[in-house]
C-alpha cells in the first residue's frame, strides 16, 4: 500500500520478527502502540502498549496467544489511535484493470473489535476528505491486482 501511495497508520509489518528489532520499531513509532498478530482476527492477539517498558511482556503475551488461536505467532505494529474512525469505501473492478469508488459507510460503532452497526454514507465526512479516502481506496484495489477480485457484475441489456 505504501508503494501504491495509500497513507498508511505509522507502524511496523515486517518479516523480521527479532524481540529486539520490534522493540526498536516500537519505540522509533512512539507511544501508545497495538500488538496485532498478523494473522488474526475478531480482537484476538491483540494488546496496547502504552510504555516501552511494557513492551516485552505485551509482546510475549501477543505472541502466546497468536500462535494458540491461529497457529502463527508473527505480528505486526501500529501506532495505536485513541479516537479512531472506521470507515470504509466500496470499490468496484473489472477485469481489464478498471476500479471505481460507489459509496462510504461508517463502521465506527463496534463491540469487542466487530462491528455492531454500519451507517452509509458515513456522517460528518467533509467533500474533501471523502473523495481522498475514495481515491485511495481505488489506488489500493489496483495495487492489490483488483481483477482477481472482481466481486460485481453489471449485465447491459440493448433494446
Amino acid at each position: 500500500m505504501q508503494s501504491a501511495l495509500v497513507p498508511l497508520v505509522p507502524g511496523y509489518h515486517g518479516d523480521d520478527q527479532d524481540t529486539a528489532l520490534l522493540q526498536r520499531e516500537t519505540d522509533r513509532i512512539g507511544y501508545p502502540v497495538l500488538l496485532k498478530a498478523s494473522a488474526g482476527g475478531g480482537g484476538k492477539g491483540m494488546r496496547v502498549v502504552e510504555r516501552s517498558e511494557d513492551f516485552a511482556a505485551a509482546l510475549a503475551s501477543c505472541k502466546r496467544e497468536a500462535a494458540s488461536s491461529f497457529g502463527n505467532d508473527r505480528v505486526l505494529i501500529e501506532k495505536y489511535l485513541l479516537r479512531p474512525r472506521h470507515v470504509e469505501v466500496q470499490v468496484f473492478a473489472d477485469k481489464h484493470g478498471n476500479a471505481v469508488y460507489l459509496f462510504d459507510r461508517d463502521c465506527s460503532v463496534q463491540r469487542c473489535h466487530q462491528k455492531v452497526l454500519e451507517e452509509a454514507p458515513a456522517p460528518g465526512l467533509d467533500d474533501a476528505t471523502r473523495c481522498a479516502m475514495s481515491e485511495a481506496a481505488v489506488a489500493a484495489a489496483r495495487a492489490v491486482n483488483a481483477v482477481n477480485y472482481v466481486g460485481a457484475r453489471a449485465r447491459l441489456n440493448s433494446s
